[in-house]
């Protein structure tokens, strides 16, 4: 079914795939514009090229509560590109994720049907360099394991986020759910990305390993911004926290949804750096 989808977010990380996305799957993709996009040559360059492949871009601001509602009464479904919450993050990374309790609380008390997104790792900022904070390229000499490298984490192409998130939204299955965004294949460890490398290389990799209490002391010294990106790590490479629960019976699983999507492996994303 064809419908008008806003994407909130369209020129950032993730929100120009799901731009790319709404458009191949052939819906009326409209794009939020802010007032200030002026200001942003790159920004402003994104937004015109959405528009040569069919987009439409609609004004609107967060400081300008009406311009939000007369674009959103243009269209069928709204896609935000913030993230959903982690309970129990910690308090450099919580105020964020507090936050969007906030507007989640919000919309499941007006009564408006949702669906959440858990996309977990961005390949590109995990696997790119290793599961390293900071690295985005895979080093062919050395790597920095957290802990002992084998708390599972799920990393996902940036590409098959936004496919599978289009998908949703006109998919009755995922009305008022969070959708997880963890293929089998890749619910890996660091050291199973590691691994991968390696194997592709034909090379190891010299190792060595923070422990808890480096990652620990080495927040302190942060700002926090970083204290923020430090603490996702804390929570993911130490603690398991995207891969050690069960999917409950009021969610879903994209992979079981939509079989037909043919998602990359990291073995396969890995490649590309060789």
């Amino acid at each position: 079914m064809k419908l008008k989808v806003l994407i909130i977010g369209g020129t950032g990380y993730i929100g120009k795939r799901l731009v790319k996305a709404s458009l191949e799957q052939g819906h009326d993709t409209y794009v939020l514009q802010r007032s200030d996009i002026g200001l942003h040559v790159e920004k402003v360059q994104m937004l015109l090229s959405f528009k040569k492949q069919g987009a439409r871009l609609l004004i609107g601001s967060f400081d300008n509560h009406r311009s939000l509602v007369e674009a959103v009464k243009q269209v069928d479904i709204v896609i935000c590109t913030i993230s959903a919450r982690m309970g129990d993050a910690m308090e450099q990374g919580r105020a964020i994720f507090d936050e969007k309790m906030v507007v989640r609380k919000a919309i499941e008390d007006a009564g408006i049907p949702f669906t959440y997104v858990s996309a977990n790792c961005f390949a590109g900022i995990f696997v790119g360099g290793l599961c390293q904070v900071g690295r985005f390229i895979p080093s062919w000499e050395s790597v920095v394991l957290y802990g002992d490298g084998n708390r599972k984490a799920v990393f996902m192409d940036e590409d098959d986020v936004a496919a599978y998130t289009i998908r949703t939204i006109d998919d009755p299955r995922t009305v008022n759910k969070t959708v997880y965004l963890r293929p089998p294949a890749n619910i890996l460890s660091q050291r199973e990305v590691v691994g991968i490398w390696e194997k592709l290389i034909g090379k190891e990799l010299k190792k060595s390993s923070l422990s808890e209490q480096d990652i620990l002391n080495i927040m302190k010294e942060k700002d926090l911004a970083e204290q923020g990106v430090w603490s996702h790590c804390y929570h993911f490479f130490y603690q398991g926290c995207l891969a050690n629960f069960e999917v409950e019976d009021d969610a879903e699983e994209a992979f079981l949804l939509y079989p037909d999507i043919k998602y990359t492996k990291m073995e396969d994303y890995l490649k590309q750096y060789i």
